[in-house]
């Protein structure tokens, strides 16, 4: 993981886990002329762009953070792996606002392992750009790929910044980023994670130790999303988890729900919904935790990095389990997950 807390996976769960926060006013300033307040991490910790990539044309500023961002996480999840093995990336990154480019492009991949200086199979990698909730429809589409066959392993990821002055504009002419003024908003973060999912243990001849499982995926689609006209009614959500227990089956109850809350309140009534339909799935005693608290909105990565801190938590008999891990996008892709202990 790289976020604002942490520039590892260890650094990012004690942070959060201490309940630590690194948001700052910026140099840019919002429609009222009062500095936005982000969750960013300061430049000079990133690795500069490869001499190889900096060359690329067509690069936006946004893209450019981006592979700076995932580079420290890609290599860290990629550490014990060797070079050799033949891994697909199931990628996820913003979604496309109506009427403006790609945020990224299909060469990002491609461009990002020559940034972190990693060997995926390229041509098997795919992106998924479905903002908040990308990483866990990467993870969806992943069990689903090893579970066909055609792979043994996929690594999962997800990458986001929103230190991009079109979005900040377009966020905060719809008030929605906090301030001393707008309390129903977030805070702007960015950051990247990335799991390694396998049906083997044994990646390129080379065991490796699993630290959880994910039984379980589910996704829906809420109609009535933020920017939809149609009525909002929570059932997207509602969805997935439906989705999720079915292909779950009967099992330990939940004990901890890692929550795609960002500070707003639009998602709180979603998940209101989906708790009370299926109720009977969670511990009477679960625990919501909702880390942007701490590293802000990280966008595209939220869903990986609270897999991550799940994953982690469970491993260091910190964290009950099972785990639901959930995120909403703003353009009506829900998702979630089930993570528990080998």
């Amino acid at each position: 993981m790289t976020s604002s807390v942490g520039l590892n996976a260890m650094q990012t769960f004690a942070s959060v886990r201490a309940g630590i926060t690194r948001s700052s006013e910026t140099s840019i300033f919002d429609k009222r002329f009062e500095p936005f307040v982000m969750a960013l991490l300061p430049d000079d910790v990133l690795p500069p762009l490869e001499p190889g990539v900096e060359r690329v044309e067509g690069l936006t500023a946004r893209e450019k953070r981006m592979l700076r961002l995932a580079t420290f996480a890609l290599r860290e999840a990629m550490q014990d792996v060797p070079s050799t093995a033949e891994i697909p990336l199931f990628l996820g990154v913003p979604a496309q606002i109506p009427g403006r480019p790609l945020p990224v492009t299909e060469k990002f991949i491609t461009l990002l392992c020559a940034q972190a200086r990693t060997a995926l199979d390229v041509k098997k990698s795919r992106l998924f750009g479905e903002g908040r909730a990308a990483g866990l429809v990467a993870i969806k589409a992943a069990i689903d790929l090893i579970a066909s066959g055609e792979a043994q392993h996929v690594l999962v990821g997800g990458v986001d910044t929103f230190l991009d002055l079109y979005m900040l504009g377009l966020l905060d002419s719809e008030n929605r980023i906090l301030s001393a003024t707008t309390m129903d908003g977030f805070i702007p973060g960015e950051g990247a994670a990335f799991l390694l999912l396998g049906k083997s243990s044994v990646v390129g001849g080379v065991e490796l130790a699993p630290l959880a499982r994910v039984p379980a995926a589910g996704t829906g689609f809420e109609k009535g999303h933020r920017y939809s006209e149609e009525v909002y009614k929570g059932d997207g959500l509602a969805e997935a988890f439906t989705n999720l227990f079915a292909d779950c089956g009967a099992g330990n109850k939940i004990k901890t729900v890692y929550a795609g809350l960002n500070g707003e309140n639009f998602s709180t009534k979603e998940w209101g919904v989906a708790y009370l339909r299926l109720k009977q799935q969670f511990d009477e005693n679960h625990r919501v935790e909702h880390p942007a608290d701490c590293f802000g909105d990280p966008g595209a990565a939220l869903g990986c990095l609270m897999a991550g801190l799940a994953v982690i938590g469970m491993a260091k008999n910190v964290t009950s389990g099972p785990c639901v891990v959930w995120c909403s996008s703003d353009y009506g892709q829900r998702a979630a997950i089930v993570v528990d202990r080998i």
